[in-house]
């Protein structure tokens, strides 16, 4: 599992870099721009272009060096004649060349440094658009998920929900799907609320501004709501607790009651396979969620489970469950009712463009959010661990984390930091409305801080995940 992540997530990256690479390669050429050198990943330990001097792979095709560097962490294109962080800026006080990036006009750099964004948007919206036409959707319809309403779990409580609510609108808006329930208007909006209905009437629920924090940094990751499942069957009974040893076993025995090599309650009492579970100490079970919460209630207790077997009720010997309230089984939830819609191509266009601009339109609000300070930097931002986790699954999904990561990297490239294709164009529109360029050691200050900010920013992200990790 570990080696296909890996490998999908350096696929992936490699894929993003290189295409971004080449808007800013392709738009150079085309306005006769010399390109010196086209790498994906770095050949030095950014950002110090003298250090570390070594590639894993280099060929010389024309003017330009082709290469993959050791340092994967990025990648660029050496544009002759402009100021970045792989050249002397020394070099521009020469007299221009006619190859050279600076002496082209205003508009022709722009359209440069604007390439490997381009591209990002081009690739983004393309795979979102394919997938849509060549996979269609499967999803839940509301209704099917408020048959027996949503189970709240402690956070979500606080913000007003109750177990049986219905949900009827988010946003004021008509839901349609189960996953609207939990889309991103929610977690990232500024006055989000949720329409329900409570024994018959409608009410609305408040969403605070902190929500998503709250949701990140809760210690138990059981989210805030989700559908009652009807009652579910046991689908394996651990015999035993072989598994737990060095530190997990430690922690299992010391704080959730499993003995290593002991018998796990379930199995102590008698519970088999293709059991449903109707009672725990007389209190009836009828759904998914009612089993889970009445053990969280009796963790550390003695406990007595009636269950459903071979169209009988049984009661099965009382037994002491884990201090954490399981009892060392698992179960089959029911699965709900999806529904499956196959795209035409122009609703496929239509629907693609729509999600991968929303990608953008999210990062927005996210970034609003940090520096409003309803969500910390660190549970907010990831970093290449963080997202090399994400990779793995199938290919499906990897092509949608490289089209929403296409996305991002064309947003936070255009952000005005110098360094960064925004930077660069931000100097443009200012010699571009003033008629001349800015000083040339004002632009090197810039580009030097906003390497060290663009570094500094991917430390501390690097830092976060492996914090997590730990």
């Amino acid at each position: 599992m570990f080696s296909s992540s890996l490998f999908q997530f350096l696929l992936g990256f490699s894929i993003l870099v290189g295409l971004h690479e080449f808007g800013h390669f392709i738009t150079a050429r085309m306005f006769g721009i010399r390109v010196n050198k086209f790498y994906i990943f770095f050949d030095f330990l950014f950002p110090m272009p003298n250090v570390l001097n070594f590639a894993l792979f280099k060929k010389k095709v024309g003017d330009t060096e082709y290469g993959l560097g050791w340092f994967p962490f990025g990648g660029y294109v050496q544009i002759d004649g402009m100021m970045d962080e792989t050249q002397d800026a020394s070099k521009l006080n020469e007299p221009a060349q006619p190859h050279e990036f600076r002496s082209k006009p205003a508009w022709q750099r722009m359209i440069v440094m604007l390439g490997g964004i381009i591209v990002n948007v081009i690739l983004g919206v393309t795979i979102y658009i394919c997938l849509n036409y060549f996979n269609g959707k499967d999803y839940i319809p509301i209704q099917e998920a408020n048959k027996l309403g949503f189970a709240a779990h402690e956070l979500g409580q606080k913000i007003g929900f109750q177990h049986g609510d219905k949900i009827l609108k988010v946003n004021g808006k008509n839901v349609k799907e189960l996953n609207e329930v939990l889309s991103m208007n929610v977690l990232l909006s500024q006055n989000a609320s949720y329409t329900i209905e409570r024994a018959g009437k409608e009410m609305e629920l408040k969403v605070p501004a902190d929500f998503a924090e709250q949701l990140i940094s809760q210690k138990k990751r059981s989210g805030f709501i989700e559908p009652i499942r009807a009652s579910y069957k046991v689908d394996t009974v651990f015999e035993s607790v072989p598994r737990f040893s060095g530190l997990a076993g430690w922690v299992k025995t010391t704080f959730m009651g499993f003995d290593k090599d002991s018998i796990p309650p379930a199995a102590q009492a008698g519970l088999r396979k293709g059991d449903i579970i109707v009672g725990i100490n007389k209190t009836p079970i009828k759904t998914y969620h009612e089993i889970r919460q009445t053990l969280q209630n009796y963790a550390g207790k003695h406990i007595s489970i009636s269950v459903q077997r071979n169209g009988k009720i049984d009661t099965l010997k009382t037994v002491k469950a884990t201090n954490d309230g399981t009892l060392g089984f698992y179960s089959k939830a029911p699965e709900f009712k999806s529904e499956h819609i196959d795209y035409s191509l122009g609703e496929a266009m239509c629907i693609g463009t729509k999600e991968a601009f929303a990608v953008i339109t999210d990062n927005i609000k996210g970034l609003s959010k940090i520096f409003r300070g309803d969500v910390s930097a660190s549970n907010a931002l990831s970093g290449p661990v963080g997202i090399a986790k994400m990779f793995g699954v199938d290919w499906s999904r990897f092509w949608l984390l490289v089209g929403m990561l296409s996305m991002v990297l064309a947003f936070m490239n255009l952000l005005p930091i110098p360094v960064l294709d925004g930077g660069h164009v931000l100097f443009l529109i200012y010699e571009m409305i003033t008629g001349k360029a800015l000083p040339l050691k004002f632009q090197e200050v810039a580009m030097n801080i906003g390497t060290y900010l663009v570094l500094g920013l991917m430390l501390y992200s690097l830092g976060n995940d492996l914090f997590k990790l730990v």
